[in-house]
């Protein structure tokens, strides 16, 4: 059961990475990936759902 708690938390810290990634590079994410004429409001949701997915991350850590 130990293993399990030890995989949970790494896998957080993986997510955790990755949604700070999407945060710190959101306006180079979505010219790339979109590339929408509204660059701002896509660069916003992007820093949205990077947050959430942080703390999801967070959670697992936390929690597992």
């Amino acid at each position: 059961m130990e293993i399990l708690h030890v995989i949970l938390k790494c896998i957080g810290a993986l997510i955790m990475a990755i949604a700070a990634l999407c945060i710190y590079d959101a306006r180079k994410l979505t010219q790339k990936f979109f590339g929408t004429s509204d660059i701002n409001t896509a660069t916003r949701t992007m820093k949205i759902v990077g947050a959430i997915v942080f703390l999801i991350g967070a959670s697992m850590i936390i929690w597992g």
